[in-house]
């Protein structure tokens, strides 16, 4: 397997308004970045991996469970300050953008302890009572330490790689996709099956593969696959891992019938067949079926209904049907 970029190598990366360092000990860069008396919001096992940030803070906002929009909604009234610094997984991320989206102007700093990728991307619910067509916010500054961001204990590292693979897998195949795009998202999902080709997982590579994946995500928009996860996410309350890993082989077998010739190139860029390749990562997680999440019928009827409202769908075309996304979420049930 031939591999462009390397995971140990550090660098600064200024993308237009957006300066991405990504290298172990980046994070012992925050205080030359970030400044001092910030607003942090964060978690308690984030604030605990990186107490020199939370230290750094003007004020620190726990930002905890719960819907991005309903937890963003939430804490508005209580938060201040232009540097938002976000020092934590995808949730974490998506409410800082959020709250900088509903209250312009501020910039958002994100430092990821999870392979969301939601560092890379503006892409964000609302705060609840920010209107749906408010502009939206990509973090000004990511600070990508491995250390960090692939810090989470194997099950929970396949299931957070695997949204990453997804966003390598699906980001290709949108009317937004562009060349620069799609070689990022060759390179990423090499990196991520590369990542668990160990016998323990090579954790700077995940993360570079998943910082690339958010990259792609962030360019390309999505389609078929995020909208299945993400709406098993709202509806049926599980976690956004877990319903990205459970659901991305289906999914693909889904994208593969619309896009045959994409996802051979796929194929032919991991070595392998990329269906069996997220079926075994997905085995890593520990749960490979929605059941053994407490996932009901009732509930998938529900997720299929509100799934098949989504205009995200013809980012996919052709546009799944409720049929469709019923049988895709049997299919894993």
């Amino acid at each position: 397997m031939t591999t462009l970029a390397d995971p140990t190598t550090s660098f600064r990366w200024q993308d237009g308004d957006r300066l991405v360092v990504f290298g172990r000990s980046t994070v012992a860069q925050a205080d030359e970045l970030l400044g001092a008396g910030y607003t942090l919001l964060t978690s308690p096992r984030a604030a605990a991996q990186a107490p020199a940030v939370a230290d750094g803070a003007g004020i620190v906002h726990d930002v905890g469970p719960g819907r991005v929009d309903e937890v963003a909604g939430a804490l508005r009234s209580s938060v201040r300050g232009e540097l938002l610094v976000a020092l934590g997984g995808g949730r974490v991320i998506d409410v800082a953008k959020a709250l900088a989206a509903a209250d312009p102007p501020r910039r958002v700093a994100a430092i990821p302890t999870t392979l969301s990728g939601a560092e890379m991307t503006a892409i964000h619910r609302q705060a609840a009572g920010v209107a749906a067509d408010t502009p939206r916010v990509r973090p000004a500054i990511v600070l990508n330490d491995p250390t960090l961001s692939a810090s989470q204990a194997v099950p929970e590292l396949a299931a957070s790689a695997l949204n990453a693979l997804g966003h390598a897998v699906e980001g290709p195949l949108t009317p937004l996709s562009n060349p620069v795009a799609t070689l990022a998202a060759l390179e990423a999902a090499r990196m991520i099956a590369a990542g668990f080709a160990p016998r323990e997982p090579d954790r700077e590579t995940l993360a570079l593969g998943a910082l690339l994946a958010g990259y792609v995500i962030g360019s390309t928009g999505y389609g078929l696959h995020h909208v299945l996860a993400q709406t098993l996410v709202r509806f049926a309350g599980i976690g956004h891992g877990p319903a990205n890993a459970i659901m991305l082989p289906y999914s693909m077998e889904a994208l593969e019938r619309r896009f045959p010739a994409a996802l051979q190139r796929l194929a032919n860029a991991l070595g392998e067949d990329p269906g069996p390749l997220a079926a075994r990562l997905c085995e890593l997680t520990g749960t490979t079926r929605l059941r053994e999440l407490g996932v009901t019928e009732e509930q998938l009827d529900r997720c299929s209904d509100e799934a098949a409202g989504r205009p995200e769908l013809q980012m996919t075309p052709p546009a799944a049907d409720r049929a469709e996304l019923r049988a895709l979420y049997a299919a894993a049930y």
